[in-house]
């Protein structure tokens, strides 16, 4: 009977996990005590799966390594982030390898679904797995490697729709695994017999996003130096066929904004300098504080004193509709705003306001006062709710100039420059 342990149980792996309970006998590891408690109460705290999910499926949640020694296959699903260097942090991956390592029994398959650059699973994890277990590769366990294609909080795109990529360290392990995947999945599985072109699909499909945002937000600039509207620009060059449809916008979370570096960091060992990606990656980078200094720069038209000005921002995940603010751009406007003596209130439904506070040192705030200038930095489905007369309610009852920034064109442009207000939109 196969066994499967998913290790990692965050936006990634929970939803895995669920998904390999309908078909087998399956363990959810993680070594955080608190996460596992609330999903054994049926508490989803990534908001991916659900709690109806977490209280009736068959998924046996567990913070005891030795569960590994039960399982067949063994899936690391761990957060692989940069440093503050932009530089790869594969210390999560790294321990979950040394977990596995002394507790895996002989003939176990170990599956990385992590995002990392081409090497990693053969060159990085494979060694601490030899070392720590004291076995060998192909003779006592087998790897393999299978990318994570989660959309989090696309709720036509799931899991079980998303085709998926395998590669094992045999052919009969990449057999396997598409066979193992297969019975969980709607779509279908593509095997791919070589473990760095599984890994090297997976870091190119988020750095040529990367890209294509970095160019839609640099000409977004160029179009403010000419007074041209972007948003006009891209919904009347969108009427051709091959136009890829693109919009500027911040660019956080912890794969788009993260992986690139992965590939670039890849390179430079390789004695290679790669223009295009960090290129890219500076744009996209900059557009927090590119932001931040238009708002100085309205505030100052208006007459608006930062020492008096209050601005409210409304958002702080890294994208609409979900919980996770990891790398969060919106954290890097308050912080420049803040720093120039500017009062800043953040609002944000879904975000986690202990986690916000954790992670960042900065406050959601329940009580909001009368504001300048209100930016949506977020675009939550409940904005495009809101109506004029909502948004009138943030503003102090003497501002003659109602300033907002609807980074994402959540509003009618002419409708809100109708009712008084100053737009300014990527």
């Amino acid at each position: 009977m196969i066994k499967v342990v998913v290790i990692g149980l965050g936006y990634v792996g929970l939803p895995l996990a669920i998904l390999f309970a309908k078909k087998y006998e399956t363990y959810g590891f993680d070594i955080n005590d608190k996460k596992i408690e609330k999903y054994k109460k049926g508490i989803d705290i990534t908001k991916e799966v659900g709690n109806k999910a977490l209280k009736d499926t068959k998924l046996i949640f567990t913070n005891d390594e030795e569960i590994i020694k039960k399982a067949n296959y063994i899936i690391i699903t761990v957060p692989t982030p940069v440093d503050n260097n932009n530089c790869p942090d594969l210390s999560f991956i790294k321990s979950a390898t040394e977990i596995v390592g002394r507790n895996i029994k002989k003939g176990s398959t170990i599956i990385y679904e992590s995002t990392v650059y081409p090497g990693t699973t053969e060159e990085i994890c494979v060694p601490i797995l030899e070392n720590v277990s004291k076995m060998k590769l192909n003779k006592d366990f087998f790897v393999g490697y299978s990318p994570e294609r989660i959309n989090p909080g696309d709720k036509k795109h799931k899991l079980e729709n998303i085709n998926k990529i395998v590669s094992g360290s045999t052919n009969t392990i990449t057999n396997n695994m598409a066979e193992l995947y297969q019975k969980c999945l709607k779509s279908k599985v593509k095997k791919v017999y070589s473990i760095k072109v599984a890994e090297a699909s997976k870091i190119i499909e988020n750095a040529q996003r990367d890209i294509n945002i970095a160019f839609i937000n640099e000409v977004s600039k160029i179009f403010h130096l000419m007074n041209i509207d972007t948003k006009e620009v891209l919904d009347v060059a969108n009427t051709k066929w091959n136009f890829l449809n693109f919009k500027p916008g911040l660019v956080g979370g912890h794969c788009i904004g993260v992986d690139p570096y992965y590939l670039a960091y890849k390179a430079k060992e390789l004695k290679f300098n790669p223009q295009v990606i960090l290129s890219g990656r500076a744009t996209n980078e900059s557009m927090a504080k590119y932001i931040a200094k238009n708002v100085e720069n309205l505030l100052q038209e208006n007459n608006i004193d930062y020492d008096n000005a209050k601005v409210l921002i409304k958002g702080i995940t890294y994208k609409e509709d979900i919980s996770d603010i990891r790398n969060s751009k919106t954290v890097d406007i308050v912080k420049i705003l803040k720093a120039q003596g500017i009062q800043v209130f953040l609002e944000d439904y879904n975000a986690n306001k202990e986690e916000v506070e954790d992670m960042y040192q900065i406050s959601l705030d329940e009580k909001i006062p009368k504001v300048d200038v209100v930016i949506f930095a977020v675009k939550h489905k409940k904005y495009y709710e809101l109506t004029i007369n909502d948004i009138d309610k943030y503003y102090k009852e003497e501002t003659c100039k109602k300033i907002i920034f609807d980074l994402y064109s959540i509003f009618d442009k002419k409708e809100l420059e109708k009712g008084g207000y100053e737009v300014w939109r990527l």
